[in-house]
């Protein structure tokens, strides 16, 4: 048994478990990094990473089986799904030596292995080990959730982890879940040549809220892939190595199928189950996660802190890496916990097309009714240059307030969405107005154009003034 006594104790190494030791060290405080599992982060195991590599494999094949649209003829495309996979494998394991590499270069004595569990606000047990820090900052990250109804059915059904394990392409799969996982997933898998069915328990896709870029996902989504929303899971067994799953649809109305593979992908829960919260005295959400400052990372007025997917607040490797800066320098520096810096909010889901949102989302702006905003838009389908590609599909939302003519964010399905996104998210983190923006250079001819014509869009309707407050001024007396 030894005791460890340091300035910092962190709990996890993964994007913003390492981003908080750098953080801290950088302050010149003693660090202790606490890691049950595995080194490597969530992106480059089983993320963002390794999705993108089959991603990669899915567009190749998906271009060249489309190519006669140019008046270009390959012959007979063959996918080799064990190639395929191989070079997943081979890729993701690259990744995540670099973040290896990264970890092994901390100091030796700044490392622990073991399951840590909260003792006091000040103390850990880490297996047969105790840890007294000044601060600590947990980053323990998220684990994928499985329905009840899947649970327990057998090794057929797999979250994303196992999917980057596979030797070769399954003949089926269906997905539960049509969030950024599900979907990415399972368009790869599509297009891969994998019979693939998409079931979502709600009307919607993804993070997108805006109902104009909600229908345009549903269209260009379900006219390619066997799409079922408004479906729920009722039971599924294992049997003769295929899972029978049974669904039932938006009527009421029962189906069975059977499927080599069931991809449950309904969504991440933050792993501080088992960390021992109920001795830190902290007041917890109703995800049992520490209630924070999102600017500050701090967890009430206490000396821990909170960093990554472990805060379920936005789980994506930008915002970790952001997280654990602010929560190792806070905690290097407590008690004088400072504001760190929050980028603007960017989300992007590498779907064919691009699905993303950027600055405040549609959801959160109708909430201030439609007299405090305006939208302005566009449709790709006759865009210039999407249509000489052949990617002239979906819809670029923006809104703009009506008092100070800011932007104050996008949601779209668009082609190189992902482009689109950044140029627009550095705008709103500018606090730039949309006059601002059409004084920007667009050359011609580029997608980004159509970011052009809904920006117009939007100014004309700025111009036209908000639509008077259906509710009225408020004339109760006294007022």
């Amino acid at each position: 048994m030894k005791e460890y006594h340091v300035d910092v104790a962190i709990i996890g190494t993964g994007t913003a478990g390492m981003s908080a030791y750098r953080a801290a060290r950088a302050q010149g405080r003693s660090v202790l990094v606490i890691e049950a599992g595995p080194y490597g982060t969530t992106c480059a195991r089983v993320g963002c990473m390794p999705s993108k590599l089959l991603i990669a494999a899915a567009d190749a094949a998906h271009a060249m089986q489309h190519a006669h649209g140019f008046g270009v003829h390959p012959q007979q495309v063959t996918i080799d799904g064990a190639e395929v996979m191989a070079r997943v494998r081979s890729e993701r394991d690259r990744f995540v030596g670099f973040v290896q590499e990264s970890v092994d270069g901390f100091a030796d004595q700044d490392k622990l292995r073991g399951q840590a569990r909260f003792t006091g606000r000040n103390t850990l047990q880490v297996g047969e080990h105790t840890v007294q820090a000044t601060a600590i900052v947990i980053a323990t990250g998220s684990r994928p959730i499985i329905p009840a109804p899947l649970r327990d059915v057998g090794d057929r059904v797999v979250v994303n982890d196992d999917v980057f394990e596979w030797m070769t392409l399954p003949r089926s799969v269906a997905v539960v879940g049509t969030g950024v996982i599900g979907l990415e997933l399972g368009q790869s898998l599509h297009r891969l040549g994998v019979r693939t069915t998409i079931f979502g328990r709600s009307a919607g896709i993804a993070h997108m809220a805006d109902p104009e870029v909600q229908q345009s996902a549903v269209s260009i989504f379900g006219a390619e892939m066997d799409l079922r929303l408004e479906s729920e899971v009722v039971r599924a067994k294992q049997e003769s190595g295929q899972v029978q799953l049974t669904v039932r649809d938006a009527r009421g109305k029962e189906h069975t199928d059977s499927y080599d593979y069931v991809l449950a992908a309904s969504g991440r829960m933050p792993n501080v189950d088992g960390l021992g919260l109920e001795h830190t005295g902290l007041a917890l959400d109703a995800h049992g996660v520490p209630v924070f400052d999102s600017r500050t990372m701090q967890c009430g007025d206490s000396p821990i802190f909170i960093a990554g997917d472990a805060t379920a607040e936005r789980p994506l490797l930008a915002e970790a890496a952001d997280e654990g800066v602010i929560a190792g320098d806070n905690a290097a520096r407590y008690p004088d916990v400072q504001p760190g810096l929050r980028r603007a909010p960017l989300a992007i889901a590498f779907t064919d097309p691009n699905l993303a949102t950027v600055g405040r989302s549609y959801r959160e702006l109708a909430k201030s009714g439609p007299a405090r905003f305006a939208t302005g838009q566009v449709s790709f389908h006759n865009q210039g240059r999407s249509r000489v590609m052949l990617v002239n599909s979906g819809i670029l939302r923006v809104y703009g307030e009506y008092v100070t003519g800011h932007f104050l964010g996008a949601e779209m399905i668009a082609p190189r969405g992902e482009h689109l996104a950044h140029l627009l998210s550095w705008a709103y983190q500018m606090r730039l107005t949309v006059k601002q923006m059409l004084e920007m250079p667009f050359y011609h001819p580029v997608i980004e154009e159509g970011v052009r014509t809904a920006l117009r869009d939007l100014a004309a309707n700025i111009a036209k003034g908000a639509p008077a407050d259906p509710e009225g001024p408020d004339s109760t007396p006294g007022c």
